[in-house]
């Protein structure tokens, strides 16, 4: 029930009043018949204040859960208060416009909203609790109400059937998705990697950011690339911020991909699509005499980001083009890709497992390390595809203490672990978000 039910349960009321002339007032009178003209009167009123609540409804819901990167816990933190209010306290707030009673300050001291805060909270919990059925079934019955206008039940359903490997399931729901709130379809990207451990690397991430232009300046950077790759499991590349690029940069940056592939070192890529997007207005079809490195480049990038339609249409072009066999598409294999930050705020994360559960001494005990010389506490959860409910307390009190002397942030974390942290308090220590969709 909405939290203005109540409100429109009386309209209604009032409405069904007019459609009974012969009911009684109080007091045993007969009410008087209204004339055809007050009747469609007070008709018209009772369907407008029913339409405007559910607008204000709407609005608070979208406000809540429809933004693609909310960070919550962005405003200062103030102490949690008991104090009840009454209907009188209450209503004058709603001629506020919605926004502002739903600003990010309000967030700390209402982690999840009444409205939605039952059902989100449950499958969160299951979901933590390795209850993946479960959690299936409860997203599933929760679309065709409150997935009319809360976008956050199916985004953590993407986030469940990339975690179970469903992907024609996955496929089904975005075709869907799409439909219901005439937007493009999310694309398919793998949480948890196939092959990949349970206990699989966590730590600090060095990070190698691309800037300006890529050309052949960059050449020292791509060697500083592949010295780090001999040395960490993971690397983390970020291209979004790429203003030009030149044949010979693309060149350099195709051959340093290529070396890392087949190496089979894991990486996590942001900004592909950004950089690719550039790329693809560098190219032109047709055009023979033009070198082929930026084509390749952006068809390298397009298996990266597991576009297998873009890669098939774009080798197509690249075939006409030089007159040559177009390439076979070849699915990333460990490769996770991640929206870029906002702003460059620290070269090192620390990297969540994909799975987070049990002892997680070992896990605090690096965090710590990491937290000791990190000027800003950035918590990678690009590959955390689930942590249990023992585990997210647990690094919630680790971190608590630092919450006041240092700026924490935890990075594109699924929906459904994002619905745990935001019920947990995360928002207290730090700030959360989501990976976008």
């Amino acid at each position: 029930m909405g939290i203005f039910s109540i409100f429109k349960k009386k309209t209604e009321d009032a409405d069904g009043a007019d459609a009974a002339p012969n009911s009684r007032l109080r007091g045993g009178e007969t009410s008087r018949l209204l004339s055809e003209d007050e009747r469609a009167r007070q008709r018209e009123i009772a369907r407008a204040t029913a339409a405007k609540i559910d607008a204000i409804e709407s609005a608070m819901a979208n406000d809540i859960f429809n933004t693609p990167e909310p960070a919550w816990g962005s405003g200062p933190r103030r102490p949690r208060t008991n104090a009840q209010h009454d209907a009188s306290s209450t209503l004058p707030m709603l001629e506020l416009a919605t926004t502002e009673l739903l600003a990010d300050d309000d967030f700390p001291d209402a982690p999840v909203q009444p409205q939605t805060a039952p059902v989100i909270e449950e499958i969160a919990i299951m979901y933590a609790n390795a209850q993946l059925p479960i959690s299936e079934h409860m997203l599933q019955e929760s679309l065709p109400e409150l997935g009319r206008t809360d976008r956050v039940v199916w985004w953590m359903l993407f986030d469940l059937y990339q975690v179970m490997g469903r992907q024609d399931d996955f496929d089904n729901i975005a075709i869907d998705y799409a439909s219901q709130f005439e937007t493009s379809p999310p694309t398919w990207t793998p949480l948890l990697l196939p092959g990949t451990p349970d206990q699989a690397y966590a730590g600090v991430t060095p990070t190698e950011r691309f800037t300006d232009l890529l050309g052949e300046a960059s050449a020292p950077q791509m060697e500083r690339l592949l010295q780090l790759a001999a040395t960490n499991p993971v690397l983390r590349l970020e291209f979004a911020r790429i203003s030009a690029v030149t044949p010979e940069g693309c060149a350099l940056l195709l051959d340093a991909l290529t070396q890392l592939r087949k190496q089979q070192r894991e990486l996590i890529v942001a900004g592909a699509a950004e950089l690719s997007e550039l790329l693809r207005g560098s190219i032109e079809i047709g055009k023979r005499d033009a070198s082929e490195a930026p084509w390749l480049l952006l068809l390298e990038l397009l298996q990266l980001l597991n576009r297998e339609k873009d890669f098939e249409e774009t080798a197509m072009d690249y075939c006409v083009t030089y007159e040559v066999s177009p390439p076979s598409f070849v699915a990333p294999q460990k490769v996770a890709t991640a929206p870029s930050a906002p702003a460059p705020v620290a070269s090192e994360r620390f990297m969540l497992p994909p799975l987070v559960e049990g002892d997680v001494s070992r896990l605090l005990g690096a965090i710590d390390v990491y937290v000791a010389s990190a000027p800003v506490v950035l918590i990678d959860c690009s590959r955390l595809a689930r942590i249990d409910y023992a585990a997210a307390s647990a690094l919630l009190n680790r971190l608590r203490p630092l919450a006041d002397d240092k700026k924490i942030e935890f990075r594109d974390v699924n929906h459904l672990v994002a619905a745990l942290f935001k019920l947990l308090g995360y928002a207290e220590v730090g700030r959360v978000f989501p990976h976008r969709y």
